[in-house]
């Protein structure tokens, strides 16, 4: 939900070097239900934390969906699942 010039702020610091999108509007988030309604600061709209592995057909093969933006799959777990895919 975060505006182009703040996400590539974001990923600028993080050292990230692939494309991050930007759903201001919610279009997106609202498709995969992943608003969540007042769990911002002062009660904003924000988006769910989640994680998706699409394989090159566009199907959603894993998600890991959480309500805490804390709370994040590690790296080697998303990779297990990936591997596991083939």
């Amino acid at each position: 939900m975060d505006a182009p010039d703040v996400s590539r702020d974001l990923a600028g610091k993080a050292g990230y070097t692939f494309l991050i999108l930007s759903d201001t509007n919610t279009e997106v988030i609202r498709q995969y239900h992943l608003l969540h309604t007042g769990g911002g600061p002062d009660g904003t709209d924000i988006a769910r934390p989640a994680e998706f592995l699409i394989d090159p057909s566009g199907t959603v093969r894993w998600r890991n969906l959480t309500e805490d933006i804390r709370i994040r799959a590690r790296a080697n777990e998303m990779l297990a699942v990936a591997k596991s895919l083939h």
